[in-house]
């Protein structure tokens, strides 16, 4: 509007404005005070056919996933064992206390009648290759010679599982309450006031 205002006699396409890229407001305004009713309701709807058709298969694929159950028995979704919460992964597994746990305790009373079992640490390979075992949902052979020449790494598997959890066996939420029932005075109300915190764990962490 401006250039031709300006240059009556040198005609400027419309296409030519565009590339200018700009426009006083006056020229926008008449641009869109002129735009007949019939060209702004013919613009396109913000959902095409095509994009409604992806937009369905999307909600049919979604609704018809497998369920957590069903990926689990295919062997396709595996539950973690270390680093996951312990009511979450009872949950998940079904059982009352963690297969790992028990199968070291189990190997352990059976076998680990040696020095410093919970205190020496085991051989590092074979600590992270039972853990790989028992994090694929498997359940090692512990008699195997490789664990028997190395028990302590049954006790440190032990240790790394209570360590990865994401909260303690006895919980951030009472740490306050066993810190001040282990400093009681005497055994006798250590012993009361230490059962008496144990009763208030979660019963996942309880068992």
């Amino acid at each position: 509007c401006w250039l031709n205002s300006s240059h009556p006699n040198t005609p400027f396409p419309l296409s030519v404005l565009l590339q200018v890229g700009f426009f006083p407001s006056e020229c926008v305004e008449l641009i869109n005070d002129k735009v007949p009713q019939s060209v702004t309701n013919s613009v396109p709807k913000p959902v095409s056919k095509k994009h409604g058709k992806l937009i369905t298969f999307l909600r049919t694929f979604m609704k018809s996933r497998p369920t957590k159950q069903k990926l689990k028995q295919r062997g396709i979704l595996k539950e973690r064992v270390f680093g996951c919460d312990l009511g979450e992964h009872l949950l998940n597994s079904g059982h009352d206390v963690p297969q790992v746990l028990k199968s070291c305790t189990e190997f352990i009373e059976k076998h680990g009648i040696v020095d410093g079992i919970y205190r020496l640490s085991g051989i590092a390979s074979n600590i992270q290759k039972l853990r790989h075992e028992f994090d694929s949902e498997q359940i090692p052979d512990l008699t195997k010679d490789i664990y028997i020449q190395d028990i302590h790494c049954v006790g440190s598997l032990c240790k790394l599982y209570f360590r990865e959890l994401p909260n303690p066996l006895l919980t951030y939420q009472l740490y306050e309450k066993f810190s001040d029932a282990v400093s009681a005075a005497t055994d006798e109300e250590r012993l009361v006031k230490i059962h008496d915190v144990i009763q208030q764990l979660p019963p996942p962490h309880y068992r």
